[in-house]
């Protein structure tokens, strides 16, 4: 296996995890914070595109709003799918409120979407409201056989 690119979700920072290190006990040589908590961070535009580009595992963004009632209720269930799915996957969130740029360059038209992104590229999309166990099985679905 070859070594891991993981960004920070707090800072942006990139980290070189290599094979033998546990992600899960990885921290960012830039800020200190964990790599991966079991908790998708809010994220911003540059962090987000960073996200996308740099990480070597894939990213599914969850694009929501403060306002929207079915995003609120999918929350706890996408930080549920959240500690099942890390390290294998990075989780974010992105409040397309205060991100409208970002929302407008995703092509987000209505909200909650998740989009699955993969070396760079977007590789599935859906939207609506969907509990943990679908979250799970729909990003786990849709990854490619090597990041499953």
């Amino acid at each position: 296996m070859n070594e891991a690119y993981i960004v920070c979700s707090k800072c942006g920072g990139v980290n070189r995890l290599p094979p033998a290190r546990s992600a899960l006990a990885g921290k960012c040589g830039k800020c200190g914070a964990r790599l991966f908590s079991g908790h998708p961070e809010d994220v911003d535009a540059d962090i987000l595109e960073r996200q996308i580009a740099r990480s070597t595992v894939p990213v599914l963004v969850d694009v929501w709003a403060p306002w929207c009632g079915p995003c609120r209720m999918m929350a706890p269930a996408f930080e549920a799918a959240a500690r099942e799915l890390e390290p294998r996957l990075r989780l974010v969130k992105l409040n397309s409120d205060v991100e409208q740029s970002a929302a407008a360059r995703l092509g987000i038209r209505g909200i909650p979407t998740m989009i699955l992104f993969h070396g760079g590229r977007e590789i599935a999309r859906t939207s609506g409201a969907m509990t943990d166990a679908q979250i799970v099985q729909w990003a786990r679905g849709r990854l490619p056989a090597a990041s499953a």
